[in-house]
């Protein structure tokens, strides 16, 4: 398949491109297509497509389930298994959208997707509902979904190939490195890790083990960030010296404050399984199904979402790891017995940070990395990527804009044929798609690019691109995209994060030694842990 200047300048038919004062005289002329052609040459953007993956072949892939909450069945219904009752209740939005006269497609858009050639035949939750309504829906007659009650059952029982792990924070590398000790592969939710040792010892793991290791940041399937890779590696921006990038939520799903479930009770739920490794502390159905409200199972706004955006943009820019962070925020508007932050506030350091382009000054180095977060109020800001020529808007959707100050568009700018505050260049692969969001968080991921991403116009779930990804290199061969590195990355920065805010100190790395700076008198890993 190949890509038309059509669809490169999709979303741009209806605007003039480079705004009235390039366009004045020219609009709907031969000239202005004259104008349009030479930017696009010279810019010489190449909007992606999402790399050719092999055919998953053979017998089925084996995966074994392990968390079945709400991640659980989002993963698994990428994997084309959906819950009867998810399916009712799609069915049932779907006809009552038709009714409204709105689009409404997440129904069409599960059974349409491709077959992944993969049999899920365990799940292991400690939660009774959960683990029997996943084998009710699952099973057919020809293959029953076997209920672990342990994970490391379905680990050591060899009637898996892989795993796919959806649990609480405290749990991810723990069960990561079981099944990597005994080459089951795995796949499993951000962050990583919820400590510093354990990200280490999961690196060992993976490295010492057989097995295919992707850790779960789908929006690096997303082709705007594709597409952003090229539009940076090609100097597009000039050197960037800040980027921007934000959360805000206003709601209770997303502050964390899910539904509590009717038959929780201590005879449906195993609740020395779920503490593991956390305090002991007398059965809470509070802290069973709103874990992320607590540093004892969940990593805050550093882990569960920070990762997202600081993992999307390393991905564009491959930045690595920054050379310090400074944290600070507080409890603001939940207070509601919960330890992490509603309110964050994060700055990263790059001081040796370069684009790599050769338009870049090798005299012009460093960067910061901001993210700001809060979940008491739900106005969106667009993540922001800001270099010495131009800026770039970036999620589903990229726009870019020349600055004032630009050297490379220097004598666009003079001679009046480029305006600072007018795009010269907007990717929209969704302009020819219908899209119905069925609530604001849902919203605040689709407008990251962290719940689908576009082909040929058609809404692709990118979560599933990712797990094909991963199937596809368990049977084929070859690298995953976020593989141990990148997660590395991705949790020691969080882990930075995290002890910046409860230290309320400046967390230093050491590129050499690759790890944080000790400071003398403070085990990291205790202060991770536990709460101010």
């Amino acid at each position: 398949m190949s890509w038309t200047r059509r669809e490169a300048l999709l979303g741009l038919g209806s605007i003039p491109l480079l705004g009235a004062v390039w366009w004045a005289g020219a609009y709907g002329t031969v000239g202005k297509k004259r104008e349009q052609e030479a930017l696009l040459e010279q810019l010489n953007i190449k909007p992606s497509l999402p790399s050719p993956i092999p055919a998953i072949t053979g017998e089925p892939v084996r995966v074994g389930i392990i968390g079945f909450g709400i991640r659980g069945e989002q993963l698994c219904r990428s994997l084309g298994y959906a819950t009867d009752e998810w399916v009712a209740a799609m069915e049932e939005a779907a006809a009552r959208a038709k009714k409204e006269g709105r689009p409404f497609t997440a129904l069409e858009d599960f059974r349409s997707q491709d077959p992944l050639n993969i049999r899920i035949v365990g799940v292991c939750d400690v939660f009774d509902v959960r683990a029997e309504k996943a084998v009710r829906s699952f099973s057919t007659p020809e293959q029953a979904v076997k209920r672990y009650t342990t994970y490391t059952d379905m680990i050591s029982s060899g009637d898996v190939d892989a795993v796919v792990i959806a649990t609480p924070d405290h749990w991810h590398a723990p069960m990561s490195i079981e099944a990597l000790r005994n080459n089951v592969h795995v796949y499993v939710e951000k962050p990583m890790t919820h400590t510093l040792a354990e990200t280490y010892e999961l690196r060992e793991a993976v490295r010492n083990s057989k097995a295919i290791f992707q850790v779960g940041h789908q929006h690096r399937q997303t082709l705007s960030f594709k597409t952003a890779q090229d539009i940076v590696d090609k100097g597009v921006l000039g050197h960037v010296s800040l980027i921007t990038t934000n959360t805000n939520r206003n709601d209770d799903n997303g502050a964390w404050n899910y539904d509590i479930h009717p038959d929780a009770n201590p005879e449906t739920i195993d609740w020395g399984q779920f503490l593991g490794s956390a305090p002991e502390i007398p059965f809470n159905k509070n802290h069973f199904f709103r874990w992320r409200k607590w540093w004892a199972y969940g990593s805050g706004l550093s882990g569960d979402l920070l990762t997202h955006d600081y993992d999307r943009l390393n991905c564009v820019l491959k930045m690595g790891m920054p050379r310090s962070v400074m944290a600070s925020g507080g409890i603001y508007t939940h207070r509601d017995g919960r330890n992490v932050p509603d309110v964050l506030q994060v700055n990263f350091e790059f001081p040796d940070f370069n684009t790599g382009s050769s338009q870049t000054p090798e005299k012009e180095r460093g960067m910061t990395f901001t993210y700001s977060a809060s979940l008491g109020n739900g106005f969106n800001r667009p993540t922001m990527i800001m270099g010495h020529d131009a800026s770039m808007e970036l999620g589903n959707r990229l726009t870019i804009w020349p600055d004032s100050g630009s050297t490379r568009f220097a004598e666009q700018l003079k001679a009046g044929n480029m305006a600072p505050q007018t795009p010269i260049y907007r990717y929209d692969p969704s302009e020819m798609a219908l899209d119905g969001v069925s609530s604001a968080t849902s919203q605040y991921f689709a407008d990251k690019g962290l719940m689908w991403t576009y082909i040929d116009g058609k809404r692709v779930d990118s979560t599933f691109l990712h797990m094909r990804e991963w199937l596809s290199v368990i049977r084929n061969g070859g690298d995953v995209s976020c593989g141990i590195q990148e997660g590395f990355e991705e949790a020691m920065s969080a882990h930075m994060a995290g002890l910046s805010w409860k230290l309320g100190r400046r967390i230093e790395w050491d590129p050499k030694e690759e790890m944080i700076v000790p400071i003398e008198g403070v085990d990291l890993d205790a202060v991770l842990l536990n709460s101010v």
